[in-house]
């Protein structure tokens, strides 16, 4: 592990140094369009990780996680190489959009190819010059348009290597996930480059509790790979890992009248929320049914029937549960577990 020599775009970059590149893409109506890219090398040998942001154009959060990330003097340290990409689709951040301008969604279409669509000649290039030359990824999403996730670290907790990696990040939740045909995190497993995928937050916002959390976990990613030195710490917080989770939906349309939040931990049959009809005088409840803990949860308050509301992880030891998920909803510690992350130049 880890690379005598790494070529980026044809760049060579010395072991040491720091670069800016630019990945040129196809013009979009003669504009022309590029991904930069941001890479740190270590004077010692070590992994190769790549940190990617806003792969669905309308996912910003990891923008501003990455941004802050690379200002910090800790970096100076570094062993190996991290390659940073704020925003791997330029196009659809552009307009704000998840999509490419094909209405191609560039997470279905790795690995690519240089003479397939707009979104598969992208996925190549992403994949060719900055996937395989890597050995490990951490790729940063949010929840769709109207859906906010509870920070969390999606990854496959079947294998042991990742778990650990999973578990360091200390996001309050490790979800095991499914592959996806043509996604990136599928595509770069079968190539032998393991990611975690850190979901946070909303499209379209910021949301500061998520981003502190994505950047102290990248970090302990970087210090559990032995890329940055390890420094003492009062408490190492034990995420929960969740094998499976599913969508509870709308039983009838109406107005959504939630009671529960992100984080909160639900039992069977409990009434997470009620549904109102906006005409007459009456009120539907919804319930959980099994016990578990809101990872997701839809911010608009008009629902149709079957929509997707609530996103919870389904949870074998409750009172255990209560005990782990507490240090996210503490506000104390919040406030002094990621105090050192207010400012972009400190962190521990």
């Amino acid at each position: 592990m880890g690379k005598n020599s790494l070529q980026v775009n044809g760049v060579e970059i010395p072991k040491g140094s720091t670069k800016n590149i630019e990945l040129s893409l196809p013009k979009l109506y003669h504009l022309p369009a590029s991904i930069p890219i941001h890479i740190i090398r270590g004077k010692k040998k070590g992994p190769v990780v790549f940190v990617s942001a806003a792969i669905h154009g309308d996912e910003l959060i990891g923008v501003e996680i990455i941004r802050r990330l690379k200002k910090l003097p800790v970096l100076k340290k570094l062993r190996g190489s991290l390659i940073l990409v704020p925003i791997v689709n330029i196009y659809g951040a552009t307009t704000l959009s998840r999509y490419l301008p094909d209405r191609r969604d560039l997470n279905r279409s790795f690995p690519g190819s240089t003479k397939g669509s707009l979104a598969a000649r992208i996925a190549k290039l992403f994949f060719d010059e900055i996937v395989q030359k890597s050995d490990y990824g951490i790729d940063l999403h949010t929840g769709a348009i109207h859906r906010s996730n509870l920070p969390q670290v999606r990854t496959n907790i079947h294998n042991a290597e990742i778990l650990k990696l999973a578990k360091a990040f200390e996001a309050p939740v490790v979800l095991h996930s499914a592959l996806r045909d043509g996604s990136l995190r599928a595509v770069a497993q079968d190539n032998g480059v393991p990611i975690l995928l850190y979901e946070a937050g909303e499209a379209l916002r910021f949301d500061e509790t998520a981003i502190k959390i994505g950047l102290k976990g990248i970090i302990n990613v970087l210090k559990a790979l032995e890329m940055l030195p390890k420094t003492k710490q009062k408490k190492h917080k034990t995420p929960l890992v969740f094998e499976a989770s599913q969508w509870i939906r709308a039983t009838e349309s109406g107005i959504l009248r939630t009671l529960k939040a992100l984080g909160d931990i639900v039992k069977k049959d409990e009434i997470i929320a009620f549904i109102d009809d906006p005409f007459e005088d009456r009120s539907i409840p919804l319930l959980s049914s099994f016990e578990g803990v809101i990872i997701g949860k839809s911010q608009i308050p008009l629902v149709q029937e079957g929509d997707a509301v609530f996103h919870i992880a389904h949870l074998g030891d409750i009172e255990n549960a209560r005990e782990q998920i507490g240090y996210f909803q503490d506000d104390a510690l919040q406030k002094s577990d990621i105090s050192g992350l207010h400012s972009e130049h400190t962190i521990e």
